[in-house]
């Protein structure tokens, strides 16, 4: 059995979103080195560009396009502009997500409520639609959902976040169930705390880390590469068979 390229992406285009740091970021250097063309989008194209620079010295193929998810009206604007530059879509990975609060449930305000669930839910939503008609012309179409092990339990003190992404794996498995008559497969992963700067509010909390590291088989937390190689099984042909999968990566706190 020749296993040489089961984990390339060789002509295959990726869109990324929230890609400008942390787990967005690190899928697209994985998906880069795997042979991919590359989309990676955030909000500031200066900084997109900077970080695009930096990949092409390193032999890599990809570019940057702004847009801020929280507007779904910037998104048809993002696709367009993919396919403009790469012909087609290959791989979506809806990986943007804000959680502005921090706290009690019950204290979360009807305005980052709408923020969260903007960004976490209806952003990947409309995504999903509008990047369909070119999925559906790939060999090997996937979709990669980064949800959150709140998603699967919900975390103390991250509550609309939790729902939003509990909400999010639902969806996923929604489209795959209902997308794979048209060859795309649709997968999700649940991180658990990784060391980015979206969860440093955790990860910096000495309290927190105490509870957490009492819970987690693995002694420590992880870091932005355990999701890319993750993310690279779930976009390859070696996970050609998986779709409406739901993988952890969390160290094993949520056994």
């Amino acid at each position: 059995m020749d296993l040489s390229n089961v984990f390339s992406l060789e002509n295959k285009v990726a869109l990324i979103t929230g890609a400008s740091k942390g787990i967005g970021y690190c899928i697209a250097e994985v998906f880069a080195a795997a042979g991919a063309k590359v989309v990676i989008s955030s909000r500031k194209q200066n900084v997109l560009d900077e970080l695009a620079s930096k990949l092409k010295c390193k032999g890599y193929e990809v570019f940057g396009i702004a847009c801020n998810v929280g507007n779904i009206d910037e998104l048809k604007g993002l696709v367009d502009k993919t396919v403009e530059k790469y012909g087609t879509i290959d791989i979506l990975v809806n990986n943007a997500a804000a959680n502005p609060v921090f706290g009690p449930i019950h204290e979360t305000s009807l305005d980052a409520f709408d923020k969260i669930m903007n960004v976490n839910l209806k952003a990947p939503f409309e995504l999903m639609k509008l990047c369909f008609p070119h999925l559906r012309k790939s060999s090997s179409a996937a979709v990669i959902n980064i949800s959150s092990i709140g998603g699967i339990s919900p975390e103390a003190d991250l509550g609309i976040y939790s729902v939003s992404k509990a909400a999010l794996i639902s969806m996923s498995k929604g489209f795959a169930k209902e997308w794979g008559e048209h060859k795309i497969r649709v997968n999700v992963i649940c991180p658990g705390i990784i060391k980015t700067k979206f969860s440093e509010a955790l990860w910096s909390n000495e309290k927190i880390m105490s509870r957490i590291m009492k819970r987690l088989p693995i002694k420590r937390i992880g870091n932005p590469d355990d999701i890319g190689v993750m993310a690279l099984f779930l976009a390859s042909k070696s996970a050609s068979y998986t779709t409406g999968a739901v993988l952890t990566a969390d160290g094993g706190f949520t056994i």
